[in-house]
């Protein structure tokens, strides 16, 4: 596989991101330019390899020029995600070490915020113009060479979690080796998933998220074409794939449901027959929305289940879902296991804590002491967290999130369930299932719909909705409580963030505010 050097070299006018929105491009020439220049900056302002940058932009074209030029000098980079608040970044700054900030004129207020806590940074720059404290990152680097740095490393993201159970935590995979042309960590995916010099890439997701991030550079490695969306909306991402004869792409589930939610003539007039894998992660997809989708664009469908921490990962292509419906897969790294409470491994059938062991990349959440990461068991055996249960074909299912379980009169109750039949109702178009305390059975089931259409946050719609529930859902699952919500705060994503509506929700009251 080549790095994006070598095709700059033989292929210099090829695009390599395209912006979506804006229709601005960057050539391999230009990625390999500026890249450089960008490494030459580093090395100005004495950052060596091993160093920390950080980073807060929206989806822009210097982007993927920042990541290129902290790849090329061994620097640890550190994208920030866009929604944190001033003492969520403050922190992410600290935590991570980051010597240099990279802020956007466009997120201007939390630029200054971060200029004005004492977090340790020593350099400020800005793309789309300047503020106080802060020097031009165009002009910066403009003032460099176009030559490669003399000592050039191999530098590797730092991704933090999204804190919604605490203080983010920065998740850091060692790079496997010092070469600068080592192949990006999402590299073995890309070979399952045909990623070639002819891939056309669309990137519907903010590109500080994990996946966008190393499925970009992937794509870039490999000397294929991104095309990178502003941000995600049903319809532009559809022409976009009709525009740019898209063969790849990648999403979350909420991003199926809006795209399968427009009117059928508005997703008819798009031709989406170039795509060749359209691959989605990171939430659960509705087993309904899935076959949707499938139906619509063909068995191109591909799912995969990891981490960012690399400790394992499965995958299932559309043949082997339709016989599999609501399985993530089988594993492609690493060995699933399903362990009870005591640690003890379960048969296939019976649900609990997913594990991985085998070989899997070595992590460490970045802290004070850099200890290794508590998802190890005493085996070396790793999970985030989740939920499932394997069959007897050794496909994994995942029931849920462990932390999102709801205990209600001893019953187990998996809000999932509840969410990926409630969205599948013609109303709803967004929704999140949660347990509050309660005194008689411990927790109570109660959701919160974001409707369609607001004129619909009704009484009477909330009874229509419930009577539907009530005909395909066992009574203990059943919600106690239908609340309804202008916006639910979900991240570009797909995340949704329950604790926030958990807090909003614990006095009992549906929201009757209208939108914005």
């Amino acid at each position: 596989m080549p790095h994006p050097r070598m095709t700059a070299e033989t292929y210099p006018h090829k695009p390599a991101i395209i912006m979506g929105g804006s229709g601005e491009m960057v050539t391999y020439r230009q990625l390999d330019e500026r890249s450089n220049q960008g490494a030459q900056l580093f090395r100005s302002l004495g950052l060596q390899a091993g160093d920390h940058i950080a980073m807060m932009m929206e989806n822009n074209a210097r982007f993927m020029e920042i990541c290129w030029a902290a790849q090329r000098a061994g620097i640890i980079f550190t994208p920030i995600a866009t929604h944190l608040k001033r003492e969520e970044i403050s922190y992410v700054l600290a935590n991570c070490g980051a010597r240099l900030f990279i802020g956007s004129h466009k997120l201007l207020d939390s630029a200054v915020e971060a200029r004005e806590d004492d977090a340790g940074v020593e350099h400020f720059f800005m793309v789309g113009g300047i503020a106080d404290g802060y020097e031009s990152w165009e002009e910066a680097v403009l003032a460099q060479p176009e030559t490669p740095i003399s000592d050039e490393k191999n530098g590797v993201p730092m991704l933090y979690s999204s804190g919604t159970t605490g203080q983010p935590k920065g998740v850091l995979v060692p790079p496997a080796d010092d070469d600068v042309n080592t192949p990006p960590m999402a590299s073995g995916l890309g070979q399952l998933f045909g990623f070639s010099e002819e891939t056309v890439y669309l990137s519907p997701a903010p590109l500080y998220h994990a996946a966008p991030l190393h499925y970009n550079m992937m794509t870039l490695y490999q000397g294929g074409t991104s095309v990178v969306m502003e941000k995600f909306d049903p319809e532009a991402a559809l022409a976009l794939i009709e525009e740019h004869r898209v063969t790849h792409s990648q999403w979350v589930p909420i991003m199926f449901i809006r795209m399968l939610k427009l009117p059928r003539e508005v997703r008819e007039r798009y031709d989406v027959s170039s795509m060749q894998f359209a691959i989605h992660a990171a939430a659960p997809c509705p087993i309904e929305v899935k076959q949707q989708m499938i139906d619509w664009w063909g068995p191109v469908i591909v799912e995969y289940y990891a981490a960012s921490e690399g400790i394992g990962a499965t995958m299932i292509d559309s043949v082997a879902w339709l016989s599999h419906q609501g399985s993530v897969g089988q594993a492609v790294s690493g060995e699933v296991h399903i362990l009870d409470e005591d640690g003890e491994e379960l048969p296939p059938g019976e649900t609990g804590t997913v594990y991985f062991s085998g070989p899997q990349a070595k992590f460490r959440y970045h802290g004070e002491e850099e200890k290794t990461a508590s998802a190890y068991n005493a085996r070396g055996w790793a999970t985030t967290g989740d939920v499932g249960y394997l069959d007897e074909d050794g496909f994994l299912y995942l029931t849920d999130r462990k932390h999102f379980m709801i205990i209600s009169g001893g019953v187990n109750i998996y809000p999932q369930e509840i969410e990926n039949l409630l969205i599948t109702h013609d109303k709803v178009a967004d929704v999140a299932v949660f347990g509050l305390p309660c005194e008689e059975f411990g927790e109570e089931v109660q959701a919160v719909v974001q409707p369609m259409n607001w004129a619909d946050a009704t009484d009477e719609t909330a009874i229509e909705i419930m009577e539907w529930l009530r005909e395909r859902l066992s009574h203990v699952k059943l919600p106690k409580a239908l609340h309804f919500h202008p916006s639910l705060p979900r991240a570009d994503n797909g995340k949704l963030y329950k604790r926030n509506l958990m807090d909003e929700y614990k006095g009992g009251t549906r929201s009757d505010d209208s939108p914005e």
